[in-house]
This record gives C-alpha cells, structure tokens and sequence, in this order.
C-alpha cells in the first residue's frame, strides 16, 4: 500500500457524508498543499498506527474504511477514510442503509477496493471481537463493497495484537501511533491529534451554570447594542457604530488567545454584538488568518455559554473555521451542534450540506474572503489573509 502524505492527510478529510442515514463521519477534503514525500505502508500495524492522524483522533468502537484509488503514474493508494460508528455498522435494523450508504462513498469516490479497520473492544472472550468482525466484514462483501484486506484489533494503541478477518489469516502487532510518518507531519503542521472523539463532543457540551449568568444578562445587553446602532443610525454614523463594535470583538479574541475565559458579561455583550449581521459575518474572516485559533477557543466558549440561535451562531462560525483548516470531524461535531440548536440556521445548514457531499475547504474560503471585505468596508483590518 502507498500513499503520498499528502494524499493522506486529504483522505482524513474526504467522505461523503450521509447525515440522514447517520453513519459516517464527516470528514471534508483537505486542502491541496506542498507535494509530501510518498508514505509506504507494508503492514496492516503501520496502517493501523497512522489511523488517529488519519481521523485527528484515535478510533475507538469504530469501523473504518481506507478508500483504495489509482494514483497518478498508475499505483495504488490510499485517498480517503471514513469512519463509522461500530453500533450503527452492526445494527441489523439499519444494516441495508449502512450498506447503501458506505457502496455510495465507494461508488462517488471511484474506489479501487478498500481495507477495513474494525475497532472493537466488546469481546467477553478471547477471539469474540475477531468473530464479530468477520461477520460485519462478510456482510459488506455480501452488499458489493470490493474488500481488499480487513482487520479487528481491540485498541489502536502500540503493541495491540491485530487479526486478519478476511483472506489469509494471520496476525501482528500495530506499530506505535506516535511515530507514524502520517502524525509527524501532522504535528509538525500543528494539527492536533485528540486522545478521543469524546474530547471533540466535549468542547461543544452546553455549560449550564454559565448559560443562566449569560441569560440573565442578555437582554440588557441587546438593548444596549440596538440602542446605540440605532441612535448612531440617527445621526448617520452606522458604520463608525460597527467599526468600534468589531474592534471590540477582535480585542476579546486577542484577550482570549492569552487564556483568559471570557465573564458572563462579556459573553452576552459577545452574543448580543454577532446578532448584528455584518459584525457577524465579517468573523468569517478570521477562518483565514492569525487569529483563527483564538477566535475558535472564544466561539466555543460562547456556544457553551448559550442557547437557540446564539449557539448556532457561535457553533457555526466554530465549525466553518474548522473546516476550512481541514479539521473534518471537529467541523462535524461543531455543525451539528449549530444545526441541532437552530436547524433554520442557514450558515450551519449550508456547512451541513457541503460536509454531506463532500466539498473541499478551498471552495468555502470565498465566504471567508466576503468576510474580509465586510470588515474592510467598516475600516477595520482583521490581519492578513493565509495561503
């Protein structure tokens, strides 16, 4: 097997995505950058080791399908994975759609074959979870999905002894995650790899204590803000209203770079600011700059803080940041809190919808572009833009 690296870190980031069916992970192309040196994987343990890099987390309970493709000068390689989760997979009432839906990913992706990862710690026994996985692997060879190699291993963790499900069967251990080529690139880039999906779901997970201060504060804070626009209306001074409104909101994310949490006065004076459009829209800007990383930390503080639309907001401006940087099931995580906490919410629903087919960051970055102009119309200049 072998992949240029950055084909894999493109693959980590590619797949369809079935929100209606619920069974993959959203993971959006990656996008195109500096040819990397080729990255050859000769051991199912290699190719399990570069498996969190691959997600940005490590699997756990999870089916995960390296997409197999004819790469430029005629070789094999991998350029997507997706993962599933392991209870959907085997859940024999929604087994027809899960089939359908990973033939689709398949099909879309012009696979060559694929090879499958089942994560699966659940055996009482020794040798159940290698059963369990045979079966699962026997059904999608049944529905059409042309395998290529399928492994079960209980963890990804180095030393964890793997057996083969399908062809010839055999045995290893998988190699060490740490070291795989695929996680030195990723954190010489500066990507994080996370220890869980959980510690994903968890920057997202509402903070109740803190919603009821922020509520208690926020109507006061809205009608300060549409008092002043609309006595700086009056008067004609609109824009010099949002320009100073803006630069207060850069100066909270510059603040927040340092570590500092943001009060419940100054997230609901936050929430109250983004519900005007043009402030809020000019943040999507910031997805292609310096600041990004800050203005992400603040955005979750925020979708903690609050409910309804003002989560969705926050939640969206989080997951459109992500996306753009190539964080793929960050991004999902993040749209769907965006979605389930206003499913009217257009930016989530549009970010929803690209994630589901599959569109690359780069074509979203106009709506970033739109933001600077936004913010360079008010006199406000949010830093340069990134390549």
């Amino acid at each position: 097997m072998t992949s240029s690296t950055n084909r894999t870190r493109r693959a980590q980031r590619t797949g369809p995505f079935a929100r209606a069916l619920g069974c993959a992970e959203p993971i959006p192309r990656y996008p195109g950058g500096l040819p990397r040196p080729s990255l050859h994987v000769d051991e199912p343990g290699e190719l399990m080791a570069a498996l969190p890099a691959m997600l940005g987390f490590v699997p756990e309970r999870s089916l995960v399908i390296a997409i197999l493709h004819i790469l430029a000068g005629g070789s094999e390689g991998i350029e997507s994975v997706v993962r599933f989760d392991l209870d959907v997979a085997v859940d024999m009432h929604r087994i027809d759609q899960f089939i359908a839906c990973l033939f689709a990913i398949c099909e879309r992706e012009e696979a060559t074959g694929v090879l499958v990862v089942v994560v699966d710690d659940s055996g009482e026994f020794e040798g159940a979870e290698v059963l369990r996985a045979s079966a699962l692997v026997d059904v999608l060879e049944d529905g059409g999905v042309p395998i290529r190699g399928a492994w079960s291993v209980p963890t990804v963790t180095a030393g964890e002894r793997y057996y083969s499900v399908h062809g010839s069967v055999g045995t290893g251990l998988v190699a060490d995650p740490g070291s795989s080529i695929v996680a030195v690139s990723h954190v010489l880039d500066g990507k994080q790899i996370r220890g869980s999906r959980n510690e994903m779901t968890a920057l997202m997970m509402p903070d109740d204590l803190m919603r009821a201060r922020v509520r208690a504060r926020l109507d006061a804070a809205d009608e300060r803000y549409r008092g002043g626009l609309s006595a700086a209306a009056h008067v004609g001074n609109t824009e010099g209203y949002q320009r100073q409104a803006l630069e207060w909101v850069l100066w909270q994310i510059a603040d927040t770079a340092s570590g500092a949490p943001r009060a419940e006065r100054e997230l609901a004076r936050l929430a109250a600011t983004l519900r005007d459009r043009p402030i809020r829209d000019a943040m999507y800007g910031l997805a292609l700059g310096d600041h990004a990383e800050a203005a992400e930390q603040l955005w979750a503080q925020l979708a903690r803080a609050t409910p309804g639309t003002d989560r969705a907001e926050a939640a969206a401006l989080l997951g459109f940041s992500a996306y753009l940087r190539g964080d793929g099931p960050f991004a999902g995580v993040a749209i769907a809190a965006a979605v389930e906490a206003d499913a009217h919410h257009c930016m989530a629903v549009l970010l929803e919808t690209s994630l589901q087919t599959g569109l690359r960051p780069e074509r979203l970055r106009r709506l970033a572009h739109c933001g600077h102009q936004i913010a360079a119309d008010l006199g406000v200049d949010i830093g340069p833009i990134s390549l």
